[in-house]
């Protein structure tokens, strides 16, 4: 199955493939950190909208406000939604990762909709694929069970994977979503890195999406999000 990160590949030629499993766990997996501290959240109406995700979700090489979340804050402001929106993303976290954090992120936050962008560390780090999926599953049925709707924001790897593995990992994401009954982002980096001069749309690292390429991210799961939210 050709997956979409191939026109990926030939825009950054032989400099990006081979050294991208490193950079991406120095980089997607590089140094713990929240993107902004949570806090308890409550709103006028109700709603709070929480994020678990890794670098790409906490603003990894960004200025702080620039990065996908903030600016779905001003969209909710703009579409005069009154959700509260709490970012509990941490650089370098995978699916077990954030499987342990969630029970205390829903107990402190109640959220009514939960955002799981996790998932590509995994891939990364070779963990096995029964596991990531096992974790996901865990992660959206916890969410259901209290009270959440549930938005997954799927992912895929470079070809250098391998066809059947890369094909695999972005299918679990799907598969997931409809065996759960839950709203899919099919691919998170879509019209970033599947385009032609993807490269232009990276930090220096060749890795994580630039400031530009933010509300493009936001483009990708605001379609989906805003028909979780009243």
């Amino acid at each position: 199955m050709r997956t979409d990160f191939t026109k990926l590949a030939r825009a950054a030629a032989g400099r990006l493939l081979r050294p991208l499993a490193a950079l991406l766990l120095a980089g997607l997996a590089a140094g713990p950190g929240y993107a902004q501290a949570p806090a308890p959240a409550s709103s006028a109406s109700g709603e709070t909208i929480l994020v678990v995700g890794d670098s790409l979700s906490a603003e990894y090489g960004l200025k702080r406000g620039s990065g996908w979340v903030p600016l779905l804050e001003k969209q909710l402001a703009r579409e005069k939604k009154t959700a509260k929106v709490v970012n509990a993303s941490i650089s370098g976290d995978t699916t077990s990762g954030g499987r342990s954090r969630l029970p205390a992120l829903l107990t402190q936050h109640q959220p009514s909709t939960v955002v799981i962008e996790l998932g590509g560390n995994d891939a990364l780090r070779g963990l096995p694929l029964d596991m990531t999926e096992n974790n996901l599953r865990a992660m959206t049925q916890a969410a259901k069970k209290a009270g959440a709707k549930v938005l997954l924001v799927g992912m895929q790897v470079p070809p250098n994977y391998g066809g059947d593995y890369s094909a695999k990992f972005s299918g679990l994401f799907a598969n997931l979503a409809k065996a759960e009954k839950v709203a899919l982002v099919p691919f998170f980096l879509k019209g970033i890195a599947d385009v032609d001069d993807a490269v232009a749309n990276f930090q220096a690292d060749r890795i994580h999406p630039n400031e530009q390429s933010q509300a493009r991210m936001l483009a990708n799961v605001w379609p989906e999000l805003k028909k979780l939210i009243k």
